[in-house]
């Protein structure tokens, strides 16, 4: 229910346009507006704190819609906020996005690094020594990445004025801000693959649509195969009720989806040729993002390395019982 009204909500309001009018620089003001009277940010709150009490399982759907639709701006980050931080009027007003890491910058301020869309966001969450602050992105100098586009940004404050937030819960900030680009990648790897697959069955080449060439069909059956693995991955990192996910079952999600981004990204431009890297086509928007996405909060070979040296630090006595214990 919650996923089809912010749906209806974001094909109404999150168009291509107004996606390509935020990466050219003009804040999508009536999207923000929108969202924030809406209450779908506190959809994760508890429903004594005067939230919707959804499940994280019942968020999964929500957060893929974000990759689906390219929302230029961090709407999961905003809701997922809400699990870390008790009550939500400790938050801030507008959104806020996770910064990957912190440390300190030569003058004594701070710096935080290829933050995802520091480039809208009005606050970033940060983990500092074991705490979980909050900063205005107002107060920042904003460098961007350099990427055509891309909405993340490093931050450089010259007087760190950062907020303490009441939470128990900062250990959690980087896994669980891994496994909500791995459900907003899910959702961007499944409208690429629907976008290919159009493509494919109306492109005609040589008298007949380039779907129906046995090469392209293969291509096709192997992109189809990485959207459902990697869809089901990040859909089983949000199976834990209302508790924070466990940083393996986070790793697990972030390190297939990343996998997948790039073998998906590839073979639908393979597919599409010239026209898919055009800007009046709207491909090149979700494999930009499944590039970015990827690498934020750690890529597959950070996460691997979580994943392996839990697997050599765990007494199973096989590989089996290690994978089942996962998401237990």
């Amino acid at each position: 229910m919650f996923a089809n009204a912010v749906e209806s909500m974001l094909q109404d309001h999150c168009t291509l346009a107004v996606v390509r009018a935020a990466e050219a620089g003009q804040p999508p003001q009536l999207l923000r507006d929108v969202i924030l009277s809406s209450g779908f940010l506190d959809l994760l709150a508890d429903e004594d704190d005067g939230g919707g009490g959804l499940t994280l399982r019942e968020f999964y759907p929500v957060a893929a819609l974000c990759g689906a639709y390219a929302a230029p701006l961090p709407i999961a980050q905003t809701m997922a906020a809400r699990l870390l931080v008790t009550p939500r009027a400790a938050l801030p007003d507008g959104f806020l996005t996770f910064a990957p890491a912190s440390s300190p910058a030569p003058d004594g301020a701070g710096v935080c690094a290829l933050v995802p869309y520091a480039m809208v966001a009005d606050h970033v969450l940060l983990e500092r020594d074991g705490v979980l602050c909050v900063l205005a992105v107002a107060d920042a100098k904003r460098e961007a990445t350099g990427v055509h586009a891309a909405l993340g940004a490093t931050l450089y404050w010259r007087v760190s004025d950062e907020q303490r937030l009441p939470s128990q819960l900062a250990h959690a900030l980087h896994p669980l801000a891994a496994l909500l680009h791995a459900a907003m990648m899910a959702g961007a790897m499944k409208k690429a693959f629907d976008l290919t697959l159009q493509f494919g069955n109306s492109r005609v080449q040589f008298g007949k649509s380039i779907g129906k060439f046995q090469a392209v069909q293969h291509q096709l059956s192997v992109m189809a195969e990485h959207v459902c693995a990697a869809g089901m991955a990040a859909e089983a990192g949000f199976q834990c009720g209302r508790h924070v996910p466990s940083l393996l079952a986070c790793a697990v999600a972030k390190s297939r989806t990343s996998e997948a981004a790039q073998v998906i990204a590839s073979i639908a431009h393979a597919v599409h040729g010239a026209m898919g890297v055009t800007a009046e086509y709207e491909l090149q928007i979700y494999t930009r993002r499944l590039h970015e996405w990827r690498m934020a909060h750690g890529s597959e070979n950070h996460w691997n390395r979580v994943l392996g040296q839990s697997l050599l630090d765990s007494h199973e006595p096989l590989i089996t019982d290690f994978v089942r214990h996962i998401t237990a």
